[in-house]
């Protein structure tokens, strides 16, 4: 199939995307990679009267750091996150995941915003977000704000995200020295969606788990912070003990819905399974 008729602007200042957005509304979509969004235009699952190409406006581009933080423009690639020597040292975690993001010719083109701010279920950023408590910066006509990873994600392909806004960039807590982060997932074949998938840290005090925190995807209408089961291991030795605890804290906040893929008894399952193996990790 081929896309629908629309009209097309390449921005020049995010002044001028905001006047769009408030003229067209819910008629325009904003192009970055485009590695989903036309894909959707050419299954007619989209049709918008414009499309906002940003991909000219070089200050949503950067990565850097500032003091304890570190801030990872909504236009960088997933291929500039891979190669990033500042997420490799600063934000581990996101450097173990974009090696699961697709294939090469994708994590090219795509956006590390456009795949938070479609907060497709499956996805490996939105996780890793959360297992961070990274923060959102979102602007519009009226200024900037700031959200909270964990209260971006609102539903299936829904977000934090209103009618006029951008999503700007994210805001990751740097790496601390104590710190331990792991980054697993099941699929069928590399660079597919995810069946089932977990972004885990936590700090290591004499071999005692600390502020763990494990964030699943894969098991629900978004990323999942598996509150309990981090709680169930706080101040635990690593070993068997500890995970079991996580394991059966599981049972009580994961409600996963079968999919393609498998179903909800196995997505449990498997959650457990990546429970073991990244705990596992995090202590070794």
């Amino acid at each position: 199939m081929k896309a629908p008729p629309f009209a097309y602007v390449k921005a020049e200042s995010i002044e001028q995307v905001f006047d769009l957005l408030l003229q067209y509304g819910d008629r325009a979509r904003i192009l970055a990679g485009g590695q989903s969004l036309l894909a959707a235009l050419n299954l007619r699952l989209s049709a918008p009267e414009l499309l906002i190409d940003i991909t000219a406006l070089s200050s949503m581009g950067d990565i850097a750091l500032q003091g304890e933080t570190v801030r990872v423009g909504a236009l960088v690639t997933h291929t500039e996150l891979e190669r990033s020597a500042v997420i490799a040292r600063h934000v581990p975690l996101l450097s173990q995941a974009v090696r699961h993001v697709a294939h090469v010719a994708i994590r090219n083109v795509g956006t590390f915003g456009g795949s938070i701010a479609l907060a497709d279920p499956a996805a490996e950023y939105p996780a890793c977000a959360m297992a961070l408590g990274a923060t959102f910066t979102i602007a519009s006509k009226n200024g900037e704000r700031r959200v909270a990873a964990r209260e971006f994600f609102t539903g299936l392909y829904e977000t934090a995200l209103q009618q006029g806004e951008v999503l700007i960039a994210g805001e990751f807590p740097a790496h601390s020295a104590d710190e331990r982060t792991t980054f697993l997932e099941l699929a069928r074949r590399h660079g597919d969606y995810a069946i089932i998938g977990v972004a885990a840290r936590a700090r290591m005090d004499d071999g005692r788990f600390a502020d763990a925190r494990l964030a699943f995807f894969g098991v629900g209408d978004k990323p999942v912070l598996a509150v309990r089961a981090g709680a169930a291991v706080e101040g635990r030795a690593a070993g068997p003990e500890a995970i079991a605890a996580a394991q059966a804290a599981l049972t009580t906040e994961l409600r996963p819905a079968a999919d393609l893929h498998t179903s909800a008894s196995a997505k449990v399952h498997l959650a457990k399974v990546l429970t073991s193996r990244a705990l596992t990790a995090l202590a070794s």
